[in-house]
């Protein structure tokens, strides 16, 4: 069957599957975002998370909603006779990547935590718990001792150079690990985090047994990182740490004290302060500003440190607020956080989390704000400049594109993404071979014929320009830890509103947010 036929075939199926709303192709009315209106918060969260069942890899449950994917890589692990399955492939490709895969736990788990009551009054709180559970599940497994911890599953050189469906893969799903004769405290500390954080928000499950084994888990990881110190960037093939361990080892014990209150790690929060310096960046890699962020949070009511992560909190502030005086990133013409041309969205969705929570703790510490150097900022105008880059991405920019697939009417339809590309397993039974995926559905214009639903991709350039080019990864593929930051962004959002009535005036605010 021609490639354009079975597209249309499954796009219809997955259409109809969705429950989306067929608009025209490119452009049309209804749905996501009115042009002068604000977007639909609740329609993007759930669509936010219901990306993370389209990446999920192992044997998917009966309740599964993104019914275009199957059964992929039932089998991994097995020839170290350990259980790997499970888990999520990172982006658009097929490959299992533990410490970004952590990274993602932690952010669904810091948004259940932070935005939890916002997240249920949507519908969604089962679903947002569900997915964490996916990925905590595959973090325990892939803890298969104290000290050894597997972090990639797939042989990331030679599924880049395939393009195959998750469900037809048969590159090498080779095994890489950390363990005390090659450590990599980033990679352990992380998943310590991460188990943390899965155990905050879903220790009121009801399942005792499992929250246990969250916390027991995380706590070893902890020791792990610290005790059998080494960088990631030795012993890691692909996501290599270039920021060094002690992020990831404060951004662990924040977590560990919030979870159990154990003194031992607000010491080691406070004896290894000193490190915690200003930065202006919150990535996979970049950890302190989060730390810095939880750290605040647990040092409110009064503790003296406070005003020690205020100083850096604040400088992150400033190196982000346009006409601050002291910005460090710049904004777009059409208002968008811009660090740099390559997946950038990344960074704006971890960088609007940070933004949304610390006007939360300024409002419940009772300041007045953050001072930079030409300009100060209240609570809510931090956060009103956080709820301008949630907006833009669904929608109000230049070219009043959502960056969200499946969000209003005109989002990216041919995103860097091989499940996507290729028709479902079960529109198109029959194996699509490397060769086959590589000559007829990587390089065709014609749109994915399965809507991943929920997948905010690298985003624009520096000018606002979207090619919408499945070739250009760096722009149009999805990853698991742009839409895990997007989900407590967007949950803030929406307790944020449109508009907010200023506290205090601020140098030509309405300039320094898009105005499409």
């Amino acid at each position: 069957m021609a490639a354009g036929m079975v597209a249309t075939m499954a796009l219809l199926t997955c259409l109809a599957a969705g429950g989306l709303v067929v608009g025209a192709e490119e452009d049309g009315g209804g749905g996501g975002l009115g042009r002068l209106g604000s977007p639909d918060y609740g329609d993007a969260l759930a669509k936010a998370i219901l990306f993370f069942e389209g990446q999920r890899s192992g044997r998917l449950p009966a309740n599964q909603r993104a019914t275009w994917r199957g059964d992929s890589a039932l089998t991994d692990g097995r020839e170290e006779n350990v259980n790997l399955t499970g888990g999520y492939y990172d982006a658009g490709d097929n490959v299992k990547f533990g410490y970004p895969m952590a990274f993602t736990v932690t952010l669904l788990g810091w948004s259940a935590v932070e935005y939890g009551a916002a997240v249920a009054a949507a519908g969604e709180l089962g679903n947002l718990r569900a997915a964490i559970r996916w990925g905590a599940d595959f973090l325990l497994r892939a803890h298969a001792s104290p000290t050894t911890l597997y972090t990639q599953v797939g042989d990331g050189n030679a599924d880049h150079q395939c393009w195959e469906r998750p469900e037809d893969m048969d590159t090498p799903r080779t095994l890489y690990k950390i363990t005390a004769d090659s450590p990599g405290s980033e990679a352990a500390a992380e998943a310590s985090a991460a188990l943390a954080a899965a155990y905050v928000a879903l220790k009121d499950d009801g399942d005792t047994a499992f929250s246990s084994r969250l916390l027991a888990a995380s706590r070893l990881l902890f020791d792990f990182a610290n005790n059998y110190r080494g960088s990631f960037q030795s012993s890691c093939p692909f996501y290599c740490s270039y920021s060094g361990f002690q992020d990831e080892l404060l951004w662990a014990s924040a977590w560990l004290f919030k979870a159990t209150r154990d003194a031992k790690y607000l010491d080691f929060l406070t004896n290894n302060q000193g490190s915690s310096n200003p930065v202006n960046e919150f990535s996979w890699d970049s950890k302190y500003a989060g730390a810095q962020m939880l750290a605040a949070q647990e040092y409110l009511g009064g503790r003296t440190q406070l005003a020690r992560y205020k100083d850096n909190l604040d400088s992150f502030v400033c190196a982000l607020m346009p006409n601050s005086g002291n910005v460090q990133i710049r904004t777009t013409p059409g208002g968008l956080l811009f660090t740099r041309d390559s997946v950038n969205l990344q960074y704006t969705t971890t960088a609007t989390l940070v933004l949304s929570i610390y006007s939360r703790v300024l409002k419940s510490s009772g300041s007045s704000g953050v001072r930079c150097s030409a300009a100060t900022f209240s609570p809510n105008q931090i956060s009103s400049f956080a709820t301008s880059q949630v907006d833009y991405i669904l929608g109000k920019n230049p070219l009043g594109m959502s960056y969200m697939v499946g969000f209003s009417t005109k989002f990216p339809r041919r995103i860097h993404h091989r499940g996507s590309s290729i028709p479902s397993i079960k529109v198109l039974s029959r194996k699509v071979t490397c060769k086959e995926g590589f000559s007829s559905w990587l390089p065709t214009s014609d749109p994915n014929p399965n809507i991943h639903v929920g997948a905010i991709v690298g985003g624009p350039d520096g000018n606002d320009q979207f090619s919408d080019n499945r070739g250009d990864s760096s722009h149009s593929e999805p990853a698991t830890y742009i839409n895990a930051a997007f989900v407590g962004a967007c949950a803030a959002a929406m307790g944020q509103k449109q508009v907010v009535k200023l506290e205090e005036p601020v140098d030509n605010l309405e300039s320094m947010v898009s105005t499409y």
